[in-house]
C-alpha cells in the first residue's frame, strides 16, 4: 500500500483557483480542497503523509501497521474536510485521528506484542533520517537520528507519543495537550520526564551528556 496517491483525483479547478504555494495556510488549502482543487488535495496531503506516518509508527512500532494506520487517517482527513475549523493548523487534528486510530487497532487485537522499531529496517528508518538536512547532511548525522529513533522505541508508550507530538510534529503545548485531552501542566511535566527519560538511555548507549542534552 502507498501514500503516493491515496485519493481520487477530482476534475481540475478553474486555472485562475489552481496557483498553490507552500505559503498557503492550512485553512487557505482546506477551502480549496472542499471547492474541488485537486492541486490543494495533493499539497494538503503532502503535507500530511509523513507527520501521521511517524505518529503512527511510534505509537504501534510496525512499519505495515503504521502505514495502514496513516492511510485510514489520511482519507478520514479529507472525508471530513467540511468540519475543519477555519484559522487552525490541520496537524494537531491529524494527530488526534492517527491516535484513536492507533488505539483502536490495538484494543481490536488485544494489546498483541510487537517487533521493537530497533528491528524495522527499509521505510521506517528512511522516514526518519530524511528528516536530516538534504545533502549535506552527514553520515554523522544520519547515525545520530537512527540512534535516537531506537532510543525512543524503548520508552514507554505516553513518553514515546508526547516526545514524537513535540519534536517530531512541533506541535505547540496547548495543541499537544488537546490531542492527548490532559491538562497543560500535564504535558509540560510529561514531556519533562520523557525528555528526561531518552537522554539517560542515549548516554548508556554511549552517547555523551552534551550531545544528549534534553534541550
Amino acid at each position: 500500500m502507498a501514500l503516493s496517491q491515496p485519493f481520487p483525483t477530482r476534475p481540475a479547478a478553474p486555472a485562475s483557483a489552481r496557483s498553490i504555494g507552500p505559503d498557503l495556510t492550512d485553512g487557505e488549502l482546506v477551502a480549496r480542497a472542499r471547492r474541488g482543487d485537486g492541486q490543494a488535495r495533493e499539497e494538503l496531503a503532502r503535507r500530511c503523509r509523513r507527520p501521521a506516518y511517524l505518529l503512527a509508527l511510534q505509537l504501534l512500532r510496525d512499519p505495515d501497521d503504521a502505514l495502514d494506520v496513516a492511510q485510514d487517517a489520511l482519507l478520514r482527513v479529507f472525508t471530513h474536510l467540511d468540519g475543519f475549523e477555519p484559522g487552525r493548523s490541520v496537524q494537531p487534528w491529524l494527530c488526534t485521528i492517527v491516535r484513536n486510530r492507533a488505539r483502536d487497532l490495538q484494543r481490536s487485537r488485544r494489546r498483541r506484542p510487537l517487533e521493537p522499531l530497533a528491528g524495522a529496517e527499509g521505510e521506517s528508518r528512511r522516514e526518519v533520517i530524511d528528516r536530516a538536512p538534504g545533502p549535506e547532511a552527514t553520515a554523522a548525522g544520519h547515525q545520530l537520528q537512527a540512534r535516537v529513533w531506537r532510543m525512543l522505541a524503548e520508552l514507554p508508550a505516553a513518553q514515546r507519543e508526547i516526545l514524537v507530538l513535540r519534536d517530531y510534529q512541533d506541535l505547540s503545548y496547548d495543541e499537544i495537550a488537546g490531542v492527548l485531552g490532559v491538562p497543560l501542566g500535564t504535558v509540560m511535566s510529561r514531556l519533562h520526564r520523557a525528555r528526561k527519560a531518552l537522554k539517560e538511555l542515549l548516554v548508556a548507549d554511549g552517547l555523551t551528556a552534551a550531545g544528549a542534552s534534553d534541550g
